[in-house]
């Protein structure tokens, strides 16, 4: 597990009328070349007076396969899962866990105190505890 704190926003705000860089890219079948493709694992994010907190499904997904982002507006996790045991002659009756890259973003609905944020990975589950900024 990797933890990262980020002081930008996570935000990119084109305006009406302005040109976007890539200019007609977003327009044509050229996009699916810049678009990451992968999952969204299951998330319960959650308040509480002092702390957001959040969970993560990551079953099957080893600690030093995902990472850890805090923006001042949004937190994401995002790695990678890789399940052994598939073979490539063996013919699937049922594939229903998904594997390789996977991204969440949550917003965060407060200002969170960044030096007191803990993360702790069990039994498959993430759990993020983000104190909000001012709370004790």
């Amino acid at each position: 597990m990797r933890y990262r704190r980020s002081s930008i926003r996570y935000a990119t705000v084109v305006g009406g009328g302005q040109t976007w860089v890539v200019g007609d890219v977003w327009q044509s079948d050229r996009l699916r070349w810049l678009v990451r493709t992968g999952f969204r694992p299951d998330v319960d994010a959650y308040e509480t007076a002092a702390t957001l907190e959040v969970v993560v499904d990551l079953a099957g997904v080893d600690e030093d396969d995902y990472e850890i982002q805090l923006f001042a507006d949004a937190l994401i996790v995002e790695g990678h899962r890789r399940l052994s045991g598939a073979k490539e002659a063996a013919i699937y009756h049922a594939a229903s866990i998904r594997q390789g890259p996977f991204r969440v973003e949550i917003p965060l609905p407060a200002a969170i105190d960044p030096e007191r944020v803990e993360a702790r990975y069990e039994r498959g589950l993430l759990r993020i505890t983000l104190p909000k900024a001012g709370a004790r």
